[in-house]
């Protein structure tokens, strides 16, 4: 018996495949005219061939899909991803809009509670009276003066006091059609017509553009203690008499100084009164809490 070795099928294939690579195309052109004709004369075993191997091919189909579905379900989340990122974007911007109606809000209240601070002090007949808000400052340090945005239309005379719920602040030197600018007792051109308080002593408080301000043409004989408070006599009727002023801050030789109760960096709305209205009687505070603003 001949043995089957490596070298015997070799020498036994060699002859087939050179015979197979000679007439393979006329082979594979013999199989498709075949077939042509078998499709065209057995149309049922076509079709039943057809479907065994559709049934046959559909898993690895199923398989190959699996990786385009995968595909495509990453472009869905990724299509998901970016919608998230646009509404979390335009919630971003509603909640900064939010926020900035928020600082409006608080910054009404903060207004709503200086007016209602500022009407601590009211007057007889409150028609002659003009509230203004102090727009600008002078920033300089040779004058003391601020600008306010209330003019003539509104009603504001040339020598009005500018008062607030601490006392006098200064009084009109400048009217405009829309503005009018302040000018602060502290100012070196500032002239007040002043009392004490408790004696009746009568001086000018004069400003001299520094923190304080001194009382000016005091009676020699006159006795000044630390913390009397300064108040307007109302003489020349320019400015409604009583109106607080300052506390004595420092009493010396020739020059008492005088420290104002009005803080003017805070300075943010006054009232605007002439000299013909009634002294202003201080009011006691609203015990109920300010309302927040809506």
């Amino acid at each position: 018996m001949r043995r089957w070795d490596g070298r015997y099928v070799t020498r036994v294939a060699a002859p087939a495949k050179a015979l197979l690579q000679r007439f393979g195309f006329v082979v594979l052109l013999a199989g498709a005219f075949t077939l042509l004709m078998v499709g065209r004369t057995q149309t049922v075993m076509v079709e039943r061939l057809s479907t065994a191997v559709t049934d046959l091919m559909a898993p690895v189909m199923g398989a190959l899909a699996r990786p385009i579905e995968s595909a495509q379900d990453m472009a869905e989340a990724v299509g998901r991803v970016f919608t998230v990122y646009e509404q979390n974007e335009a919630l971003r911007q509603s909640n900064e809009r939010l926020l900035r109606w928020e600082t409006v809000a608080r910054r009404l209240e903060q207004e709503n509670a200086a007016l209602r601070a500022l009407l601590n002090y009211r007057p007889e007949t409150l028609s002659a009276f003009v509230s203004a808000r102090v727009i600008g400052d002078s920033g300089s340090a040779y004058v003391r003066t601020k600008l306010l945005d209330a003019g003539a239309r509104d009603g504001v005379a040339k020598g009005q006091a500018a008062i607030t719920n601490d006392g006098l602040v200064g009084r009109v030197v400048e009217v405009g059609e829309r503005s009018s600018r302040l000018l602060l007792v502290t100012d070196l051109n500032s002239r007040i017509p002043v009392v004490v308080e408790a004696t009746r002593q009568r001086a000018i408080l004069a400003g001299d553009n520094t923190e304080t301000a001194y009382l000016a043409l005091l009676a020699q004989n006159a006795r000044i203690e630390i913390g009397a408070r300064i108040v307007t006599s109302g003489h020349g009727g320019l400015l409604p008499p009583g109106l607080p002023i300052g506390k004595v801050s420092a009493v010396g030789d020739g020059e008492n100084r005088v420290q104002p109760l009005v803080d003017f960096s805070l300075l943010e709305y006054v009232l605007l009164a002439d000299g013909t209205m009634p002294p202003l009687k201080p009011m006691a505070p609203d015990p109920r809490p300010p309302e927040p603003a809506q």
